[in-house]
């Protein structure tokens, strides 16, 4: 009852593959001339509208970066304006209850 029931062993066999080996009557083809690099290393094809998609490029690149750079400068420029107000009424609050105590 209390013995464990192993499950029968799979009689899956593997195949064998042999690689088969190169033709060697075949002689290799000679190498393409090497091209010149051009200014954009030859990445991409030097065309009027390649040089338009690189600028556009990076014009959104750092109008990203300048919207996150203002957005962190407004969030400073925010938590400075609550921390001077917060300040100010403390300050009233301190003055108001210095005041009260010295009328008794």
């Amino acid at each position: 009852m209390f013995k464990p029931k192993y499950p029968r062993p799979d009689t899956y066999t593997p195949a064998t593959i042999r690689p088969t080996p190169a033709p060697t009557e075949y002689a290799m083809p000679a190498p393409a001339p090497a091209k010149a690099p051009t200014a954009l290393g030859g990445l991409v094809q030097n065309s009027p509208g390649t040089a338009l998609a690189l600028a556009a490029g990076g014009v959104a690149g750092v109008l990203a970066l300048a919207s996150v750079a203002v957005s962190l400068l407004l969030a400073v420029a925010v938590t400075a304006v609550a921390l001077s107000v917060s300040a100010v009424v403390l300050l009233f609050l301190v003055r108001a209850l210095r005041q009260e105590f010295k009328s008794r």
